[in-house]
This record gives structure tokens, sequence and C-alpha cells, in this order.
């Protein structure tokens, strides 16, 4: 559950004497008028009590909502269930008060209209409510666009971990185009291999201005990716995908899974003796990728970078972990699959 914190230590120091001393005021104006010590001192000590235990209940309650309705589109239940709770509080706290505080400690013998004085104990919960609740949308609001700005740099970062040594897409295209007109129109293959090249670096410029993509798109990009690594390493390198048809419309961050296979290739060995072999495994609302662990002895130092990326990017997406296991024989990444 989560931790709710609250840094309201001066909001609760000035309003609860605030609000006790405003309240009597504006309902009893008449007793001040009058200057009657005794009803002073009554509707003093019994609204400072109110609204102390009102702000103080009220406040509970609000963290509590918060922590079982965490989520934003738990909005409209978190606000039913805050809203009961915190009406069944002042109602119970308004009975306790008059009666025990006001008739049994204090003695008053002149009873306020029961309904009067529950209307008077809804504007310090109505009060309290209300700045809680600004606060914390507030507060939402700034962490949406931190959010956002941060995925921003996270999405530039992948990308230019992905496209380090881009040309202009124009000239490469352009390039390409002309490269496959060179290529003899019985050389198949070669026809293929670029226009499988073509489809992974046009995905990539498209995908960079997006947050997330379907499974579907990414998977499709995958497969042109898988194909230029099968042209170079033929059955030695061999990637089994198990999704259901269902999660083709769930969202991914894009380039997720080409940058956890490009790892799986750059830090394993693949030979005839050593194939390695990735199955991407839908599990639920996660999509994991694994692969059987034979890491090269001299490789270059990993920077962990497009991993970190990785984390990164579904931290600011979702609540939901990527998970990381590694053991004596496998390394598995699962990423959560978004609605």
């Amino acid at each position: 559950m989560e931790t709710v914190v609250l840094n309201d230590r001066k909001a609760r120091l000035i309003g609860i004497p605030l609000l006790s001393l405003m309240i009597p005021l504006i309902s009893h104006s008449d007793v001040f008028l009058a200057g009657d010590v005794n009803g002073i001192f009554h509707w003093l000590s019994t609204c400072f009590l109110n609204t102390f235990l009102l702000w103080e209940g009220n406040r509970y309650i609000f963290i509590k909502s918060r922590q079982f309705f965490p989520q934003y589109n738990q909005t409209t239940q978190r606000l039913v269930y805050q809203t009961i709770a915190s009406i069944s509080y002042t109602l119970l706290t308004t009975i306790i008060v008059d009666y025990f505080f006001c008739n049994q400690l204090l003695g008053w013998e002149e009873r306020t209209p029961f309904l009067i004085g529950f209307r008077i104990s809804l504007i310090p919960t109505l009060v309290v409510t209300l700045i809680y609740e600004s606060v914390f949308f507030f507060q939402a609001w700034q962490q949406n666009v931190k959010k956002t700005e941060s995925l921003a740099r996270e999405n530039v970062q992948s990308q230019l971990e992905a496209l380090k040594n881009q040309l202009d897409p124009h000239f490469l295209f352009n390039s390409m185009n002309t490269l496959a007109a060179l290529i003899d129109d019985e050389n198949a293959p070669a026809q293929k291999y670029l226009d499988q090249l073509s489809d992974v670096y046009r995905y990539v410029l498209v995908s960079r201005e997006k947050s997330t993509v379907t499974l579907e798109e990414e998977m499709a990009f995958l497969d042109a990716y898988i194909y230029l690594n099968k042209t170079r390493f033929r059955e030695n390198l061999m990637v089994e995908a198990q999704v259901d048809e269902a999660a083709y419309q769930k969202q991914v961050a894009p380039l997720s899974l080409q940058m956890l296979l490009e790892n799986a290739i750059k830090h394993n060995i693949i030979s005839k003796e050593n194939p390695l072999t990735i199955k991407i495994l839908q599990e639920n609302n996660y999509l994991s990728v694994a692969n059987n662990l034979q890491e090269k002895k001299t490789f270059e130092k990993s920077t962990k970078v497009g991993l970190q990326n990785i984390i990164n990017r579904y931290r600011l997406l979702t609540d939901q972990q990527v998970e990381i296991h590694k053991s004596e024989w496998n390394f598995t990444v699962r990423i959560p699959l978004l609605p």
C-alpha cells in the first residue's frame, strides 16, 4: 500500500485555531457582542474541540482514501468513499461533542438543535476537504508535468542510443533506393535484406515521437530486426515468440523489445556450438524476453544504458516495475503490457 506523506503542519497549526475562532464569531456573534463570558468560553472551546477532531479525522480519512485508491482512474471511487466516510465521521463527532462535552462536561443546559450543529460542523469538514483535495490535485498536476518532461527526455535518449550513428534520413533512404536499383533483380535475398533494413530504420524514425506503441507494431518491427540478425547469424540465432492475439492491442514503450534483443545478441556468444535462443513470452500482463546465458568473456564493457532507459521509461508510464532475473543459465527481463 502506498505511503502518503502530508507536509501540512503549518496549515494545521494555523487553520485549526483560525476556524475555531471564525465559526463562533460568525454563527454566535450576539454572544460576543453581549460580552457573555460563559457563552464565549463555551462556544470557543466547543468549536476548537469540534474543529480539531474534524480536521484530524478528515485528514486521516483523506490519507486512507489515497492509499486505498491511489490511481488517477480511481478518482471517482476515492471521492465517493471519502465523502461517505467524512459525512459519517462528522455526524458522529457532532453527537459526541454536543452530548458528552457540552452537556455532560460543561453542563450546558441550552441544547443546540441537532441539525444546526451538524450543518455548522460541515463547515470545517468542507474546508479541510477542499484544502487537501486542492493540494493533492495541484501536486498530481505537477508530477504529471514532470513525468511528461522526463518521458520526453528518456525518449530522446533512447533514440540517440539507437541512432547515435544516424545519417540524415532523406540521404539514407535515397542511398537505399539507389542501392536497391544496383542490386540484380535475381538477387532476391539482397533485395529482401535491404527492404527489411528500410523497415527497421523507418520504424525507428516514426516511433521516436511516441511514448507508447501497440505490441502489434513493435512485433512487426521486431520481425524485420530479427530477419537482419538471422541473416548474419543463420541458425545460430533462434527467436521464439508466444503471444496471445488479444495482447497485440496492448501498449509497450517503443524499441523496448529491440533493445532487449540487441543486449542479448551483443553480450552472449553466438556460434554453431553455442546457439543463442531468445524467447518472447506473454505472462498475464507482462511480456518476458529470456535468453540462455553464455556471456562473452571479452567484450566491450556494458554501460547498461539501454536497459536503464527501459526501466526509466516504464517508471514514468506505469507503477508496474520492469523485472530483471538472472540465474546461472538464463537472463530474463519482464516488461509490463500497458492498457
